[in-house]
């Protein structure tokens, strides 16, 4: 129930509440997503252009061997390292990080931004998957297929979902709270697309495509929490 005069604030798995007031009165800071769906857009472009241009391959194209080379031969502590961050993306690995997020909003009471995690983590790697089957670019074999890297996808989804939820926590403005969560997000897929080329998992463009990929899928997967939410 809600008492009398006061209007309960819908919570937006985006992050901001849909009213954009608060219960005093002051105007609550607006959403980063608006400003995500270009974001979201310019990484839709980007993982067409890259799955266009190596589909059916099994090479390094010219970035990748440059890249490639920089991050070449790390030692075996650096390595033990890279292994640790590609367990997260791994499916025991991966469960945790998802239940301890999930549990973490509930304790917070972010129901929606629980959803959130579960769905942008899921779909980004589900997307991930069909494009590979689609690009048909593969690395060491043609059983692994490569573009675009799910580990990335995955990790790059679930702090995106997590940045989303802090820059509401924080009262963060659009500006202040896109740059938050793209900071997070590239923060996140840079250190695992790294550990993916340091172990030879992946090409640095597969990487790329990973992480455009979750940035393509959980700006479409909040705004789908929050209108199921508003229904519900």
């Amino acid at each position: 129930m809600v008492g009398r005069g006061r209007r309960r604030e819908p919570e937006g798995a985006s992050g901001a509440g849909m009213s954009g007031v608060a219960a005093g009165g002051a105007r609550e800071p607006r959403s980063p997503r608006p400003r995500l769906g270009w974001v979201a857009g310019l990484a839709a472009l980007v993982v067409v252009v890259l799955g266009v241009r190596y589909a059916g391959g099994s090479g390094p194209g010219g970035v990748d061997g440059w890249v490639g080379a920089a991050v070449d031969g790390v030692g075996p502590s650096w390595r033990g390292v890279a292994l640790a961050v590609d367990f997260l993306g791994e499916p025991g690995g991966a469960v945790v990080l998802v239940a301890a997020a999930v549990a973490g909003c509930l304790l917070l009471r972010r129901p929606r931004a629980a959803g959130l995690v579960v769905a942008g983590a899921g779909a980004s790697v589900a997307a991930a998957t069909v494009i590979k089957q689609l690009a048909g670019r593969t690395i060491h074999g043609d059983g692994n297929l490569s573009y675009p890297s799910g580990h990335t996808a995955f990790l790059t989804a679930l702090a995106l979902a997590g940045a989303l939820l802090v820059s509401r926590r924080l009262g963060l403005g659009r500006r202040a709270g896109t740059v938050l969560v793209v900071a997070t997000a590239l923060a996140a897929g840079g250190v695992m697309g790294w550990a993916q080329v340091v172990l030879g998992a992946h090409y640095p463009t597969d990487v790329l495509g990973g992480w455009c990929t979750a940035l393509v899928v959980v700006p479409a997967a909040a705004w789908l929490v929050d209108r199921l939410g508003e229904r519900g």
